[in-house]
């Protein structure tokens, strides 16, 4: 009996969390009006209409260019900051790794009224630009907590080494620290492309015009539920479940081995 539960409640968990999921997806390939039972299908009429709207598909756009953008600047700058602050003795360090680390803890919704607030008194109009930024700034703690920890000491005893091999700064980090540290950097940038991609809170804060898929999806929940928003949900799952296997074949598999 004991031996049994553990299973059980394994199948539970994998229910509860899937199952709506798996809702989501039957209800996209429904021939009728409504997501909602008896299940007509299946078809792909609902795909060809979302595929085919050009509204959905420049929302797509934006979002693929506000995640990988938004995700490689807030890599990068992750990086620099757990290079400073790992190799380093800076005053107050322990403060500024609190202070880099702080906005995980803060609800996304107070950061992104604090971004509009500052944004609109620079004088910056609302765009996929402004939403990019709230996006790095949301995504920058988790690059920088990625990379920070796996800093260690192998990585250091290896650029003492190209320096006494006569390195310059440059070359011990393009050359050194980045090719050791890849699996880290790679893992936070898909971890904030995944964030990054159906984030809805800043997005929709920081967008007037030009939105995002999430944004989008929301202004056609307005109007009722439709098979058209499952075969959209649909897509937005199967691109993120395609990140997350990206990751775990080229970052976590290299990593182990």
């Amino acid at each position: 009996m004991m031996r049994v539960l553990p299973w059980v409640y394994l199948a539970v968990a994998f229910v509860f969390i899937y199952l709506p999921v798996a809702t989501l997806v039957l209800f996209s390939f429904q021939d009728g009006q409504l997501p909602v039972p008896p299940f007509n299908g299946p078809s792909l009429r609902w795909y060809a209409d979302v595929l085919g709207d050009s509204r959905l598909t420049a929302a797509l756009i934006n979002s693929v260019l506000v995640a990988f953008g938004a995700s490689l600047i807030a890599v990068t700058l992750g990086f620099l900051a757990a290079y400073g602050l790992a190799r380093h003795v800076l005053p107050g360090s322990a403060l500024i790794r609190a202070l880099l680390i702080a906005p995980l803890t803060v609800s996304y919704l107070i950061v992104g009224l604090g971004l509009l607030i500052v944004l609109t008194q620079a004088g910056l109009g609302l765009s996929l630009m402004t939403a990019g930024i709230g996006h790095v700034v949301i995504n920058l703690p988790l690059a920088f907590a990625i990379i920070f920890a796996a800093m260690g000491a192998q990585q250091q005893n290896a650029e003492r080494a190209a320096r006494d091999l006569g390195a310059n700064e440059i070359q011990v980090i393009l050359l050194v620290t980045v090719p050791m540290l890849a699996p880290a950097i790679g893992a936070a940038f898909f971890l904030s492309m995944t964030f990054s991609w159906d984030e809805f809170i800043i997005a929709f804060l920081l967008t007037r015009f030009d939105v995002t898929l999430p944004v989008e999806i929301w202004s056609m929940l307005r109007s009722g539920l439709s098979p058209r928003l499952n075969a959209i949900g649909s897509l937005v799952f199967l691109v993120s479940i395609a990140v997350v296997l990206t990751l775990e074949l080229f970052v976590f598999r290299k990593r182990r081995a």
